[in-house]
């Protein structure tokens, strides 16, 4: 899967994990020895994270899911992500502060998130472009 920035029109993350079940969000990216900068982990039903254990900083995108306001067919009535707050490199053994209008947060490599993503920014998942 892939994560598409709807607003600026870019690929955010070429693999895309999600981790739904409580197993997966509480293992996270922990017992990795790095990120790719083509990859992201999102982590659903989540407000904050810690990287307590982690060998590497991240940066986190807080997340509020919605339902699409755009007119496209491609993208009318499907759920895309709204981005509430941007945490850059956050480093290991560090914990993050709850931010109570995100639902999700997508954990991305250190550094990735300038030019790609903004505060209010719609991102959705695909398959392919």
């Amino acid at each position: 899967m892939k994560l598409f920035n709807l607003t600026k029109n870019k690929v955010v993350v070429e693999n895309l994990t999600i981790a739904g079940s409580y197993r997966e969000r509480t293992k996270g990216l922990l017992g990795r020895q790095n990120i790719d900068a083509h990859e992201g982990l999102i982590i659903k039903n989540c407000n904050w994270i810690h990287t307590f254990f982690m060998k590497f900083p991240i940066d986190a995108v807080f997340l509020r899911t919605q339902m699409s306001q755009i007119k496209d067919t491609d993208y009318a009535d499907k759920t895309i992500y709204k981005v509430v707050k941007i945490a850059e490199n956050i480093k290991p053994w560090r914990l993050s502060s709850p931010v109570f209008r995100a639902d999700s947060v997508l954990e991305i490599k250190s550094g990735s998130a300038k030019n790609i993503i903004s505060i209010d920014d719609e991102l959705k998942i695909t398959e392919d472009l």
